[in-house]
């Protein structure tokens, strides 16, 4: 019987089931010997000229076949399964900062660049810089904490993996509307919690006339679509301020069911980045997360990713309340964090 209180069950490549997805790797896309080339050409006069990486568009960075093939992808990541994975661009063999460079260069053809912290970074760097997570200030991609599963505050976000841990360090994914599903069937009426708004602290990285924490509830529906934001620690981290109400008994079962259902192997799956792969993932239907790691001793060895945020401009529809997190809710402009003295660069190092 159909629930008038919840949306109905969700059907479609957006509601997988994790065994499905590892069981047929048709989210793995190799790079061919004439893209890599387009690639390089891309690359080149942009290394040459030692230019502000940020400032690569689209229209600057030609890819005359990749570029058709990326949208055809983006189309897979927004209204399909909700993610890819692009292998083969050859890190080994290059500069940090040519690697950079075809990492952005290829985003630009898949949305615009958006701030991820406080300092404008627009190319974010994934490494454990020795910090911890109970630090209120800190964000937990720069530990060697297992993540959990979450979304970033974008439509879009892409790794491209450098140099990948001594052990663990996994990418694992799961998607936001099989929970939704499975919530729907075994517990609605802690579904029903999760359309309400939920503080979640900001971590410090709080702009002029904002509170230190949003309150958007963990499902949306919204245009006929379920879109989801969500990560745990930073809601049970937003009670460290007095105005937030604790979580309630029923809140936290509710939560508790959202992060057990995400934890089961029957709904996610794992994979082993690569030095060279670049995962895009749709954050409005899939949660990501990364295990624990332990690096290698070697500073030139150690685990490196670098992260991209998307905005692109076919992007669904939003809800009003997601302007707390994403400022502008127009598609190809919104999401990122910007402070009032923000200014947007790429920067080569982690800082």
């Amino acid at each position: 019987m159909t629930d008038p209180a919840l949306p109905p069950p969700i059907s479609g490549p957006s509601a997988w089931y994790g065994p499905d997805m590892a069981r047929d790797p048709g989210w793995i896309v190799l790079l061919s010997a004439a893209e890599l080339q387009e690639i390089e050409a891309a690359v080149r006069p942009f290394e040459r000229e030692n230019c502000e990486i940020a400032r690569i568009r689209r229209e600057d960075f030609s890819l005359p076949t990749l570029g058709p093939k990326l949208a055809r992808l983006l189309d897979e990541v927004l209204e399909g399964r909700g993610f890819v994975l692009l292998r083969g661009l050859p890190v080994g063999a290059m500069s940090l900062r040519a690697a950079a460079i075809a990492f952005y260069g290829i985003g630009s053809h898949l949305g615009s660049a958006r701030s991820q912290n406080a300092k404008g970074h627009v190319l974010g760097h994934v490494r454990d810089l020795g910090l911890r997570s109970d630090d209120p200030r800190v964000r937990i991609y720069q530990t060697r904490e297992r993540q959990t599963f979450h979304t970033d505050s974008c439509d879009v976000v892409g790794l491209l993996c450098l140099r990948p841990a001594k052990a663990g360090g996994l990418s694992a994914l799961v998607s936001s509307v099989t929970i939704f599903n499975e919530m729907r069937r075994s517990r609605p009426d802690l579904l029903r919690l999760l359309f309400r708004p939920i503080a979640t602290d900001r971590r410090g990285e709080v702009a002029p006339g904002q509170k230190p924490y949003f309150e958007i509830p963990v499902f949306n529906w919204h245009e006929g679509r379920l879109s989801a934001i969500y990560q745990r620690q930073y809601i049970n981290s937003a009670e460290r301020f007095p105005e937030v109400p604790k979580i309630a008994p029923e809140l936290k079962e509710a939560l508790d069911l959202f992060d057990r259902l995400a934890d089961d192997p029957r709904l996610n799956f794992t994979m082993a980045l690569e030095p060279g792969d670049m995962q895009f993932v749709h954050n409005h239907t899939i949660l990501h997360d990364r295990t624990a790691f332990e690096d290698w001793p070697e500073p030139g060895a150690k685990r490196h990713l670098l992260r991209l945020w998307l905005a692109p401009t076919g992007a669904r529809p939003l809800p009003p309340v997601f302007a707390e997190r994403y400022g502008s809710l127009k598609p190809g402009d919104r999401g990122g964090i910007i402070l009032a003295d923000t200014r947007l660069h790429a920067p080569l190092e982690p800082v």
